[in-house]
């Protein structure tokens, strides 16, 4: 009998896998972000996929549970195939009807991976559910399409620090004064953004650039005088920049907030020195959503592009990083998941992600 050997390679740039290939024309085009512990994605089967006729087909309903289960061996950086597949079929899936696909792992035992999967209608009605095991492949392959982790560039306002509400007392007390109302919702969209922009969005451009400076200095010493006392870090924020720095990873802020700002709260949270180089504000003709301030970190660093990856909570600032060419975890501190879809991975918070998770996204 011949003896087959099969050459695994991790070189998917070509987006032709048949679940989660966006370059396939016949393919599910699956899309997975993370939520928590599961990973999701959204699945609305056409009549080319039934089998029945009106009912989808068994091996689609398998393939989208060993997608899920999949996708959540790689947000947990890990290299795996597929190795047993079980499957549960509860109701007949109907054609047209838009589907939820969720997948988490469940135990790593070092070699293999245990992992659990549903497809369940928009009203949470389980349709199919599957567990798998996956044989963990070498990790040490360096040819990774899209580059490897090489450098975090990290947003510091709503990513690091929990700011937004001193940001947003500040802007209301100097707008108030000049009798112009900015509402929590025109903070949240243009939270990210550089002090110009906004206030020129506040004031429809009706204002001198001698006032904008004005305003900005005058709002910027208010901020830091009210977060100077009440500096809180993000849950898991701190943890994650210091097991980067053990790994060897860069590190850089790039931010649009003052010099002075930056540097206030990198002190004050005891983490100045984790960082090799800092992009700020002014430092760049064009504020997030323009690349520059990414683009600048990266040269600062050393470092290409493809080869760095930023944490974001802002809608301009995971755009930016997008047009960059640089991957980007997005937070939702600021920004529900829905606004933040172009990141690469969606999280509620800094503490559900590690340095495998990561360089996984590179995978």
């Amino acid at each position: 009998m011949a003896n087959h050997q099969i050459q695994f390679s991790f070189d998917l740039s070509d987006g032709l896998c048949f679940g989660c290939g966006q370059n396939n024309p016949s393919g599910l085009r699956l899309k997975f972000k993370k939520d928590g512990a599961w990973v999701r994605a959204e699945f609305t089967p056409a009549k080319e996929h039934q089998g029945w006729p009106g009912v989808l087909h068994g091996g689609v309903i398998a393939t989208l549970l060993d997608e899920g289960m999949g996708w959540a061996t790689r947000f947990a950086g890990l290299d795996c195939v597929t190795a047993r597949l079980q499957v549960s079929f509860r109701r007949p899936i109907p054609i047209g009807e838009r589907l939820l696909i969720s997948g988490r792992v469940v135990k790593n035992n070092g070699k293999t991976v245990e992992t659990e999967a549903k497809i369940t209608l928009p009203d949470g009605t389980i349709m199919a559910e599957g567990a798998g095991v996956h044989a963990i492949l070498n990790r040490n392959s360096k040819n990774r399409p899209g580059g490897q982790l090489e450098a975090v560039i990290w947003d510091m306002d709503g990513v690091i620090v929990n700011s937004a509400p001193y940001h947003f007392r500040s802007w209301q007390e100097v707008f108030g004064k000049r009798g112009v109302t900015f509402s929590e919702e025109e903070f949240r969209r243009h939270f990210g953004q550089r002090n110009d922009t906004i206030i020129r969005f506040a004031f429809k451009d009706k204002i001198s650039a001698e006032e904008v400076i004005a305003i900005a200095d005058e709002k910027e010493a208010l901020y830091r005088e009210k977060i100077a006392s009440n500096l809180k870090p993000h849950a898991g924020a701190i943890e994650l920049v210091k097991a980067l720095k053990a790994k060897g990873i860069k590190m850089a802020i790039a931010s649009s907030a003052p010099m002075e700002n930056i540097q206030l709260i990198l002190r004050g949270l005891g983490i100045a020195d984790y960082f090799q180089a800092i992009v700020w504000g002014r430092e760049v003709t064009e504020g997030k959503p323009s690349p520059q301030a990414f683009l600048l970190a990266a040269e600062k660093l050393g470092v290409q592009p493809e080869n760095c990856l930023v944490i974001e909570d802002a809608v301009a600032g995971v755009s930016a990083a997008k047009r960059a060419g640089m991957k980007c975890i997005a937070v939702t501190t600021t920004n529900p998941p829905e606004k933040l879809q172009e990141a690469d991975l969606i999280v509620n918070s800094l503490a559900e992600v590690s340095t495998d998770l990561m360089a996984g996204l590179f995978r």
